[in-house]
């Protein structure tokens, strides 16, 4: 059974190397063609004459070995399945800009040759397009192999009983299908445990002497019995199983931890300062620049929508509204408005739900599509957010999220965004804010400039599903 799961694991990473081959071949073939035979020479005509096609094949081999050799030094050919499309993003990014580079100070070697530099630019903007749609159609197709269980890791539990009760709802709730829990030992039976009790982790040596139909085994005791964790390790040794450790300290951590060395003395740096120096030049110049380019670009569909708004309900097109963001600091966010001017008269704050009375119209339509958040690009040229960040909330939400939510405070180490990890994971409007909290401190330790572009990206396909919006 094991020779199978091998074979499997192999299958997935060279059906992934197959499908992006394909693509780069696609991304030079149809930049040569716009170039040199599509509707485009009108506009750029062609001064230099029409190269012969087979120097752009060659070239496109060329990029393709480049190209997937750097895949593999990311680790995007892993044989496990423990990637998503959401993961692959950032990876792509740096591949496209680091593969394109490479492949052309080749080209320009080679004098037997003259490679179109406009071509170039073309087909680096192709590779971009045509591997994020190949890959999220890879990824379609993987879910469909893990759902039906072609390579799912068959992994047993082992620890204390309510450590192993939040992993396994952690494990099912994952959406890339890449664990199936078969059994779990503990002390004794946890009857919220909906798979099969095994006996104690003492008998873990006899179970996996009588049985060999388990891939790997995931361990979670908590920090009264740390003892216990060896005599596991002890008991998997000479065996061919993947060990998964889930250490009970991590949930009380809100940065990701980091390992130093002072005078020969091991370190874990358990929290750092968010965007210090250069991160934080670079972050508030990204936004900046693509937020005043998002705001010229914009400007038509602003006057339609304000025009709009005005011709359909009473009051002010804008919304203005304190929020927290940065520190703790309170700035006024803008929103074109999509509720009745009166609409917390009565109530007082109060989070909007589904099918609110008091949207209008128009209102709904904003807000299904995100359109009424857009005049935050004027927040985020002022300083005041980012385009992508914790969500901000209101100072009256804040003071009661503080006090039952733990780290909730954490989140304002960032300015606010227009975006964020939250957001594009499907946690909109009644989300569980606990749930939330947890995703934004994930970005905010991990935080990097592809991460944002990756946010951004997803932002767009989520806006198109509209779900929990309202």
């Amino acid at each position: 059974m094991k020779q199978d799961i091998y074979k499997r694991n192999l299958l997935i990473p060279f059906l992934k190397i197959i499908f992006d081959g394909i693509a780069i071949e696609l991304a030079v073939l149809s930049a040569y063609y716009l170039r040199f035979y599509s509707p485009l020479t009108g506009i750029i005509p062609v001064t230099k004459g029409y190269p012969q096609f087979q120097g752009y094949f060659y070239f496109s081999l060329f990029l393709m070995a480049v190209m997937i050799f750097l895949f593999g030094t990311f680790n995007a050919y892993r044989s496990r399945f423990f990637s998503s499309f959401s993961q692959d993003i950032p990876v792509l990014l740096k591949v496209c800009v680091l593969g394109i580079l490479f492949a052309m100070s080749g080209a320009f070697l080679y004098r037997d040759f003259s490679y179109s530099r406009l071509v170039f630019a073309m087909i680096y903007l192709n590779l971009n397009l045509f591997l994020l749609i190949e890959r999220w159609m890879f990824h379609r197709l993987k879910k469909r192999f893990l759902r039906r269980g072609f390579g799912i890791l068959k992994v047993l539990l082992i620890g204390s009983g309510e450590n192993l009760l939040q992993v396994y709802r952690r494990l099912q709730s994952d959406q890339n299908y890449n664990f199936e829990v078969a059994g779990y030992l503990a002390e004794q039976k946890h009857t919220a445990l909906p798979v099969d009790y095994l006996g104690k982790p003492e008998e873990l040596n006899a179970l996996l002497t009588h049985s060999v139909d388990y891939s790997g085994l995931l361990i979670s005791f908590n920090h009264t019995e740390h003892d216990r964790i060896w005599p596991v390790i002890q008991a998997v040794e000479g065996k061919n199983l993947e060990l998964f450790y889930v250490p009970d300290i991590l949930d009380l951590l809100t940065s990701r931890f980091q390992s130093l060395e002072v005078g020969g003395v091991p370190l874990l740096q358990l929290k750092r300062v968010a965007l210090s120096g250069w991160q934080g030049l670079i972050k508030r110049g990204f936004d900046l620049v693509s937020a005043s380019l998002g705001l010229l670009l914009l400007s038509p569909l602003f006057l339609l929508l304000a025009l709009l708004i005005k011709m359909t309900s009473r009051g002010p097109v804008f919304y203005v509204q304190p929020r927290v963001s940065l520190d703790g600091q309170e700035f006024k966010m803008l929103k074109f408005r999509s509720m009745r001017a009166d609409a917390e008269s009565a109530t007082g704050p109060v989070w909007a739900s589904k099918g609110d009375p008091r949207v209008t119209g128009l209102g709904r339509f904003l807000r299904r599509s995100s359109l009424d958040e857009l005049p935050q690009l004027i927040n985020v040229i002022k300083g005041e957010m980012s385009l992508v960040g914790p969500r901000p909330e209101r100072q009256h939400f804040v003071d009661q999220f503080r006090a039952s939510i733990p780290h909730y405070l954490e989140r304002h180490r960032f300015r606010c965004g227009m975006t964020g990890w939250a957001q594009v994971n499907g946690l909109r409007g009644q989300s569980p804010i606990e749930v939330r909290t947890r995703y934004d401190l994930y970005y905010i330790e991990n935080w990097s400039l592809w991460f944002d572009l990756k946010i951004i990206i997803l932002t767009f396909m989520e806006i198109f599903r509209g779900e929990n919006a309202y």
